[in-house]
């Protein structure tokens, strides 16, 4: 099952086992199970810390990862390969007694937790941001007996995903009820527990330089910053940005090729190389400059630095029209990696004409079994090599023109409405999902009630050196008024930033 590289490596990580890890399985006689035999049995053969043996009970194919005689809570449904085979590695290594690495205060929260919770959350192997919701719920079982935690892979038990309307992923349940949708982190998901104690927010003293965002622009802000040798902070709601729920990426010069989420660990590593305190898990409301800068915080604490770079980045623009919220999840989706392989064998739509759109066409025609490409225009916006590939394909039906008017259902997807501009003709296709790609929104709401300026489509104004019109405020990224987004963009205009806050400080008399 495993080539030899990847048997080396898990060689090389299962050195650092603490104790003995024991897998028990519950096995039938199909494929699946078949296919989790052998997996079990190759990765105990390379440790004798490893043990597999197989029990009843439960679903089939699964199996737990356990401490000799103490059970752990934590259970893979389905073969945990693809990007899931991270989060397998790390909960063998954590169950055998190696600590996770979180922050002090997530640990006491965790542990505090009194009531019985069951996490069950439903992934597919091509989502990049299912890992991360896996992992912190598996980092809650290993840490509390009270809480366990099932990973279900969707293609693996795609009747039980079905009957439970999972149309989206990662979809968690707690207790049997629905609990969360889409990436989340392990901050985010105990701040969703009503009885997790909160920890007071624990203020700071003032910055020389704060960052808010944890993107590439602000990573690249901070890493800049901290290289002078000042004061720095970066506050961000979740690090990473959007760059999280990008697949491929071929664009970095020197980075022939990587994944949104490998990029954005590296990157964070980085960052972590130098004094910077990371703020995670906490969102700005507010922002004002009374001789320092204030940034006001949802939890009702603030946060105060001589200068700020704003780098909030962007999020997928919504069609605003009847349906979208009302089937988020449910059929309307924004990430093809992550939910396509849930629409396997059934008709969708693509609405928007660009690079993201057309490469998500792409994806999805290797999965299901008719792609539609809704484009508003009168021609595709992508670049000429991706329209190329999409016309070669006989499964996708490419509509121009077409304004998307309502996407509608019962309980779920079933069709898409669009008018024909040249005509006024009301069309309908049905389709089981659609995914909605027309382009970023930034991340400025929180701005539109202070001084700070922005333009018609909500971007924040910025000068050559990043300044904003307020006084010790700048600004970098997505967020921003630049005319391209691209990642190697935003972090050149991170470190822009960066440094037009650094002149500032100088200027002002500060270091």
């Amino acid at each position: 099952m495993f080539d030899n590289n990847t048997i080396q490596q898990l060689k090389q990580y299962f050195t650092m086992l603490e104790g003995p890890v024991v897998f028990r399985a519950t096995l039938g006689n199909d494929d699946h199970s078949a296919k989790m035999r052998s997996f079990l049995e190759e990765v105990t053969s390379l440790s004798d810390l490893l043990h597999f043996e197989e029990t009843t009970g439960g679903r089939t194919p699964q199996f737990t990862v356990d401490q000799s005689e103490q059970k752990s809570g934590i259970v893979f449904a389905g073969l945990p390969m693809g990007h899931e085979f991270a989060s397998f590695i790390l909960a063998v290594l954590q169950v055998s007694g190696r600590e996770p690495k979180i922050e002090e205060d997530q640990r006491k929260q965790i542990e505090a937790i009194t009531e019985s919770l069951h996490f069950e959350t439903y992934i597919s192997l091509t989502c990049q941001n299912c890992p991360d919701v896996v992992q912190a719920l598996n980092i809650m079982a290993v840490l509390n007996p009270n809480i366990s935690h099932t990973m279900i892979e969707g293609g693996t038990f795609q009747k039980e995903a079905e009957n439970r309307n999972i149309l989206a992923v990662p979809t968690v349940f707690l207790n049997e009820e629905e609990f969360s949708n889409g990436r989340a982190t392990l901050a985010q998901l105990l701040k969703k527990i009503p009885t997790a104690k909160k920890e007071v927010f624990k203020a700071r003293e003032p910055f020389d330089m704060l960052i808010v965002g944890g993107g590439p622009a602000g990573a690249s802000a901070a890493i800049y910053a901290a290289r002078k040798g000042i004061r720095t902070g970066l506050l961000a709601n979740e690090f990473g940005g959007q760059v999280m729920e990008t697949l491929t990426i071929e664009n970095i010069i020197g980075t022939p090729k990587t994944e949104g989420p490998k990029f954005m660990a590296e990157v964070k590593q980085h960052v972590e190389e130098y004094e910077v305190d990371l703020i995670s898990g906490e969102i700005a409301t507010g922002i004002h400059n009374d001789g320092i800068v204030t940034i006001d915080l949802e939890n009702g604490g603030q946060l105060q630095s001589k200068a700020v770079v704003l780098a909030t980045g962007a999020h997928w623009r919504n069609l605003n029209i009847p349906g979208e919220a009302e089937f988020k999840n449910k059929g309307v989706a924004y990430c093809p990696h992550c939910d396509g392989p849930l629409f396997a064998g059934k008709d969708v739509a693509v609405v928007g004409g660009g690079n993201s759109g057309i490469e998500a066409a792409l994806d999805l025609a290797g999965i299901c079994n008719h792609v539609y490409v809704l484009e508003f225009l009168p021609t595709l916006k992508a670049d000429k090599i991706l329209q190329e590939r999409l016309l070669e394909l006989t499964n996708v039906t490419i509509i121009l023109n077409a304004q998307t008017t309502s996407i509608n259902g019962t309980d779920r997807v079933e069709s898409l409405s669009y008018r024909q501009r040249e005509t006024g003709v009301e069309e309908i296709i049905s389709v089981a999902g659609a995914f909605i790609l027309i382009g970023l929104q930034p991340n400025t709401k929180w701005l539109e009630d202070t001084a700070v300026t922005l333009n018609e489509r909500g971007e924040i104004v910025t000068a050559s050196d990043g300044a904003t019109n307020v006084s010790g405020i700048f600004a970098a990224g997505d967020c921003t008024d630049s005319r391209y987004k691209q990642i190697i963009i935003a972090m050149g205009s991170g470190a822009t930033a960066a440094l037009g806050a650094f002149d500032y400080l100088i200027r002002q008399g500060s270091k």
